[in-house]
């Protein structure tokens, strides 16, 4: 493997992604809908330019370009965390209690039904 000869034809790869995501609002950068196709120029290129310096794909010096262009492009994309609460104390208490009654009905069934097995 070529590592030098790859490290230096990884950065057209990002020459060409970054000429194309200007294209695209940065506002819209986050939306892979957006520049999908070029992305996938991009990841095309990193390979191509690996295998042509006999190296595998992906490897460690090719991920850490793609990791830079990520930073570069990505690093606003944070994914938004959910604030979870809890429902009100009505529905609750109904969800808390709707099982605790099924199993105490459930409990008094088989008892009643155990006595009663000469019936049966």
């Amino acid at each position: 493997c070529n590592e030098s000869l790859m490290l230096e034809k990884l950065p057209a790869c990002g020459k060409s992604f970054e000429e194309m995501m200007k294209k695209v609002d940065s506002k819209k950068w986050c939306n892979l809908t957006e520049f999908i196709m070029y992305y996938d120029n991009f990841t095309q290129c990193t390979e191509r330019e690996a295998n042509n310096a006999s190296c595998f794909w992906p490897n460690p010096l090719a991920e850490g370009f793609i990791t830079g262009i990520h930073k570069q492009f990505f690093s606003n994309c944070t994914s938004e965390k959910v604030h979870w609460e809890d429902p009100p104390d009505e529905i609750l208490i109904t969800l808390i209690l709707i099982p605790v009654m099924l199993t105490c009905a459930m409990i008094t069934l088989v008892v009643w039904c155990s006595k009663r097995s000469d019936i049966l």
